[in-house]
């Protein structure tokens, strides 16, 4: 019998959600039927069969600790891989955006003939109309209003407008995201265990949904996710959590699955960091970057090239026996 202990489990389980009441209710019915339709009381002293019962009990009792210890370490230890995943990738985005961020920020505020001061505050890509709208900030108020008309029409007409999150609050979950990664919570109309929840992600493919039950989420991604960086977890019984990786995590996604209405990404509001906020190499690595774009705009050497020139003068004037006045120099 211990070999096939779950062999009974779908009659039980249709038998269990007749019972409205619960586990107090379905006992109820069982020791009902074992006093009607059996001896098990009769058969025996009184002493005997509650014996009997007992060790029934703190038998599944044990295992039922058991398995719950088991899952809730497997659980914790999982969490803390992920949380560590997660603060080493963000380390990692931190580097590659702040890098790309500066190169965007300062071709765009060069361009716009703004000065060192106007590039304390840095965009992070992703956006693709983020230089746009730093170049509106110097455009006539009738145009810009106009191509924002226009834009509306034809490309964002019918599309939704993002929520806080830059995600979409829609009738059975809402979502939210960032470049690398999206949050979608689902609440759920009852108290459920981890053991009564189905998820699972795909590449290109995501099922959400309770047991026994028609899925919540059962849909194509619009984008690729990375599955093995992707998990959930249960909020205080009442909600399903996701967090979705993205593979690329430079774009915005315009919905979370093929079903669902498209926001507008160009309502999304991007990510923004001070130098002040980044680290030594990464802070002179942005403001170098500022620097040389600045030179570059008013004709004069970037710091690489005054490096040269700098060795270039420091050579000659060790020299003073070359002549040097013939020569042409790169």
């Amino acid at each position: 019998m211990a070999d096939n202990i779950e062999k009974f489990d779908g009659m039980l389980m249709a038998l269990a959600q007749q019972h409205p009441g619960g586990v107090l209710e379905l006992m109820e019915t069982i020791f009902g039927f074992l006093a009607r339709k059996t001896d098990f009381y009769t058969g025996t002293s009184p002493e005997e069969s509650e014996r009997i019962l007992l060790e029934k009990f703190r038998k599944h009792q044990k295992l039922a600790f058991e398995e719950h210890d088991r899952k809730k370490a497997e659980s914790e230890a999982a969490e803390k891989r992920r949380q560590e995943r997660k603060m080493k990738k963000l380390e990692e985005e931190k580097m590659k955006a702040a890098a790309a961020a500066a190169a965007a920020a300062a071709a765009a505020a060069t361009q716009n003939g703004t000065n060192g001061e106007a590039m304390e505050e840095i965009i992070t890509p992703g956006v693709q109309d983020s230089q746009d709208s730093i170049r509106e900030t110097t455009a006539p108020a009738g145009d810009k209003k106009e191509d924002e008309d226009d834009d509306i029409e034809e490309e964002d007409k019918g599309k939704m407008k993002p929520n806080e999150g830059n995600g979409a609050n829609l009738d059975k979950y809402s979502w939210t995201q960032t470049l690398q990664e999206i949050e979608v919570t689902i609440p759920l109309p009852m108290r459920v265990k981890s053991r009564d929840v189905c998820v699972d992600f795909s590449r290109r493919h995501l099922k959400v949904g309770l047991k026994n039950s028609t899925p919540i989420i059962n849909d194509d991604l619009p984008k690729q996710i990375k599955v093995e960086e992707c998990s959930w977890y249960l909020d205080n019984e009442k909600a399903i959590i996701l967090q979705i990786e993205k593979i690329n995590k430079m774009e915005w996604w315009s919905k979370l699955v093929e079903g669902d209405p498209e926001i507008n990404t160009r309502k999304v509001n991007p990510e923004k960091s001070n130098l002040s906020d980044l680290d030594g190499e990464t802070r002179g690595m942005v403001e170098k970057m500022m620097y040389d774009q600045r030179q570059k705009e008013m004709g004069l050497p970037t710091s690489d090239e005054q490096k040269k020139q700098d060795v270039l003068k420091k050579f000659m004037s060790s020299h003073p026996e070359m002549d040097f006045s013939k020569c042409k120099f790169n």
